[in-house]
């Protein structure tokens, strides 16, 4: 089973930049590995994903333009960096891999990350 540490989150002002990073322990990536997050009171939702080989990649039409996801294999890392944030943007983000779907969840999670947004 592959466990899965998120990194990265913080406090950032609108407009400004911050990158995640999961890092992968126990077994390699060997699935698509996708970023969700959960807003306050909402639910979790799809942010992005990368495919295995890193050659595809999906996001969420409200992160198009300013989130770009990336992964190194050698470093068995998977990044998201997010650029222009909006205080909407403000939610814990979960790292997830698995089979299945880019935007469907697979079964393995990290504990997540806080990222805030302040207007």
């Amino acid at each position: 089973q592959v466990q899965l540490v998120e990194s990265g989150g913080g406090l950032v002002q609108a407009g400004g930049s911050l990158r995640l990073s999961c890092a992968a322990s126990g077994r390699t990536f060997s699935s698509s590995v996708r970023w969700f997050r959960q807003p306050p009171g909402k639910e979790r939702e799809f942010v992005a994903a990368v495919s295995a080989s890193g050659g595809g990649t999906y996001y969420t039409d409200s992160v198009k333009g300013r989130f770009t996801i990336s992964r190194d294999n050698a470093k068995n890392t998977v990044y998201l960096q997010m650029n222009s944030l909006k205080p909407e943007d403000t939610a814990v983000y979960y790292c997830n891999t698995g089979p299945g779907l880019p935007n469907v969840a697979g079964p393995a999670w990290g504990q997540g990350t806080q990222v805030a947004v302040s207007s």
